[in-house]
């Protein structure tokens, strides 16, 4: 398939005002903006700073978009998969949706029941996003976007100034790099990636077929979807990925799938490291995911339920797959955690590298 055809189903509606975040109509132009290094496409859009699609050649050298998504920037704004987005101020699950810091308790919008996901109701997956600097031209086309978090949204502290960098570097490469700077107080950040993968394809299915490594001899045990303080070997247990294994080997072991964060093997000195390996046989895609995180957490899209996403194709259960590094989950209310928190006039920076190649 040629890229003006897939360029012809990833047609999008684009919002020029009228837009309403936390009950503000703000005058900014949402929109798709696209990012090209040969036959690697890459498309984004400023609502949530999120990943629509991602097209490259599989094995047969037909243009396959790895992305799953939607057609319209509408639906994105409806969206409560967070398909591509940006998540954020802090990700993941904060027990009870709040934290104590200096002495003083800050109560968070409950979204999830009694805690709080991805930051609340209006995290950063659900706010227009400036477009700073957009070079598609360059021997690294990239884009920044920006966001200025107030103090007090959804019960943070401090106000927060926050980019995100998306940069096609090398061959098949896709740099991610988020940053943020905390004005006037200590706050906690943990920001993460949420894009769906799946390397066969988004209209291919699910992916229980795709085979996995993961660089993680531990996780952080949760109950309810919240961690108990507890680190784990995952020796002997359905969670080691260790070795390369397929994902329906192992998930069957689990009543429901993956939703579980890794413990990235090697130092936690902010420097980059293996994060994970993922191949689908059928279409020879490869994805190997590097960070500066500590933690990854794996995700199976285990509740989809006819969703309808792009080209009108429906997903179901595990069609597609997350790899969200990030800090531990509700690291605030751990103190045997890696810190979040960002001391004030502190920067904040974790980098993702997605490498792409073809296994003939």
């Amino acid at each position: 398939m040629k890229l003006s055809k897939i360029s012809i189903l990833l047609c999008f509606i684009i919002v020029a005002f009228g837009v309403v975040v936390n009950g503000t109509e703000v005058d900014e132009e949402v929109g798709i903006y696209e990012l090209q290094k040969d036959e690697f496409l890459v498309k984004f859009t400023n609502w949530g700073a999120s990943i629509v699609s991602v097209v490259l050649p599989n094995r047969d050298g037909e243009l396959t978009d790895v992305v799953l998504g939607y057609d319209s920037i509408k639906d994105y704004m409806n969206d409560s998969s967070y398909f591509g987005a940006t998540v954020g101020r802090v990700a993941n699950r904060i027990a009870g949706a709040q934290f104590t810091l200096f002495g003083i308790t800050y109560k968070l919008d409950a979204n999830a029941g009694p805690n709080m996901l991805h930051g609340g109701s209006k995290g950063f997956s659900d706010v227009v996003w400036k477009v700073i600097d957009h070079q598609k031209d360059s021997e690294s086309p990239s884009i920044t976007f920006s966001y200025y978090s107030a103090d007090g949204e959804e019960g943070f502290p401090g106000d927060l100034h926050v980019t995100m960098t998306y940069v096609l570097s090398g061959f098949y490469n896709l740099q991610v790099i988020m940053e943020a700077t905390a004005l006037h107080k200590a706050t906690p950040v943990n920001l993460a990636q949420h894009t769906y993968w799946n390397l066969g394809g988004h209209t291919s299915g699910d992916i229980l077929s795709e085979e996995v490594q993961i660089f993680a001899s531990k996780i952080t045990p949760i109950i309810k979807g919240i961690p108990t303080g507890e680190i784990a070997s995952v020796k002997g247990t359905p969670y080691d990925f260790l070795d390369p294994q397929t994902i329906d080997n192992k998930i069957k072991d689990l009543p429901n799938g993956y939703d579980i964060n890794y413990v990235i093997d090697g130092d936690n000195d902010n420097k980059i490291k293996p994060v994970a390996m993922v191949h689908d046989k059928k279409s020879g895609i490869v994805m190997k995911l590097s960070s500066t995180a500590p933690g990854v957490q794996f995700y199976t899209g285990n509740w989809k339920k006819n969703v309808k996403g792009k080209g009108g194709y429906v997903y179901q259960a595990h069609a597609g797959l997350c790899l969200e590094t990030q800090g531990f989950p509700d690291s605030v209310n751990h103190q045997n955690f890696p810190s979040q928190v960002v001391a004030p006039g502190k920067a904040y920076k974790h980098v993702m590298l997605y490498e792409f190649s073809i296994n003939a």
